[in-house]
């Protein structure tokens, strides 16, 4: 009678391992990988901007893939009011109804007409071609407030945070 639940039981948990292949364990980067992956300046159209490390977020899985943004020093540039944020990815995520492939890109954020919500415009780095637009919310949670966070997939949603506001974003595929 073991052997019958037993059985069944070992093919069922070896089953559920081959259905995981695809997934990658996601955590929060270390200081020093940060420092590895964020330029201290970065390539926004035909201008390079300094970053501010010290706002620096990202998240890397086991294959040691990662998604990383920090906050951009725009004072003096043309990228001035229209670029907050340098953002980075290897693997495909969607965020709102638009998907960023793996890349460099630059968001910026403006407050709506009400004071619990933001709408973020993310552009490729590089070009500075518009890729889409979404809707960040004011968070209801009280904690330390950061320019950028970006949390991994877990047990919540991944979200990422600029300073009080955010929004949910997915890893495609």
């Amino acid at each position: 009678m073991i052997r019958n639940f037993l059985i069944p039981l070992l093919l069922l948990s070896a089953s559920a391992g081959f259905g995981q292949t695809g997934d990658h364990k996601w955590r929060a980067a270390t200081e020093k990988e940060l420092k590895a992956l964020i330029p201290s300046r970065v390539a926004v159209e035909n201008e390079r901007i300094e970053t501010e490390f010290r706002t620096a977020s990202g998240i890397i899985d086991s294959n040691g893939k990662f998604i990383a943004g920090v906050v951009m020093i725009t004072a003096g540039y043309s990228a001035e009011g229209k670029y907050t944020h340098f953002f980075v990815t290897q693997v495909t995520i969607k965020c709102g109804d638009f998907e960023l492939r793996p890349g460099e890109y630059v968001f910026g954020n403006k407050r709506t007409g009400d004071q619990d919500t933001l709408e973020v415009k993310f552009y490729e780095a590089a070009t500075g071609k518009h890729v889409g637009d979404l809707k960040a919310h004011l968070d209801p949670k009280r904690g330390p407030v950061r320019s950028l966070t970006i949390t991994p997939p877990g047990t919540e949603k991944p979200v990422i945070k600029i300073g009080r506001f955010f929004f949910e974003y997915s890893i495609a595929g």
